[in-house]
């Protein structure tokens, strides 16, 4: 796997899990599809960076206060980090879930301002939805990103519909589902730390490697 694809998926998996960043709550009314709510969000989030990289490089705290701003109503980050946790949930304290939810939200927060601002892409196209979605309360956005020399990176957002609120909770990128394979990384987390819960929030650092994930994400698609 070449160093850039690499530099891809680091940015794009919070990217991707946070719905991109200049969201409203009044925005992800349920009244608003999916598909138009994805695509309001890239819009307003190229208006935003673009022409600023070099501002928001040296002022990373700022972008990254900006971006935990944005993206509050937009993420179900409790519901990612049970699902992170997965088997690990139930035996972990109220106090442990709590507190892995933050440093899960802390770390993707501050992974993508920096890759925010590192990762060279000339566009970013949300696909109309098709068809019926199979659940109400579930629904499939896809969207493009396209590099500077025209190679095409298909990214697929996973949305849930709570409280009239549609909210990210997982995403495929380029075939890998960094749901899982945060998951997978929580589990072999454990098992390093000899299922020491406080260690592993304590030392969480996710990280996407498509070398290692294509053939762990096949390998566990079950479990």
């Amino acid at each position: 796997m070449t160093h850039f694809l690499k530099q891809l998926i680091r940015p794009l998996s919070v990217l991707s899990l946070s719905a991109l960043m200049t969201m409203s709550p009044l925005a992800a009314a349920a009244s608003q599809e999916p598909d138009v709510l994805l695509r309001d969000t890239v819009e307003g989030l190229t208006t935003k960076i673009d022409s600023r990289e070099s501002y928001y490089k040296d002022n990373i705290n700022e972008l990254e206060g900006l971006v935990d701003t944005a993206l509050k109503p937009v993420v179900d980050y409790r519901y990612i980090a049970a699902s992170v946790m997965g088997k690990y949930f139930k035996a972990a304290s109220p106090k442990q879930r709590t507190e892995f939810s933050k440093v899960f939200h802390d770390t993707l927060i501050g992974t993508y301002a920096k890759g925010l601002v590192s990762f060279d892409y000339a566009k970013l196209e949300v696909k109309d939805s098709e068809g019926d979605r199979r659940y109400e309360d579930q629904d499939t956005v896809y969207m493009d990103v396209i590099d500077t020399k025209g190679k095409v990176y298909p990214v697929a957002y996973s949305m849930r519909l709570r409280n009239d609120e549609w909210k990210v909770v997982n995403v495929i990128v380029n075939g890998v589902n960094l749901g899982l394979t945060f998951r997978n990384q929580f589990d072999q987390a454990m098992r390093d730390n000899g299922r020491d819960i406080d260690a592993v929030i304590n030392g969480w650092q996710p990280d996407v490697d498509l070398d290692k994930t294509a053939a762990e994400d096949k390998g566990n698609s079950n479990s």
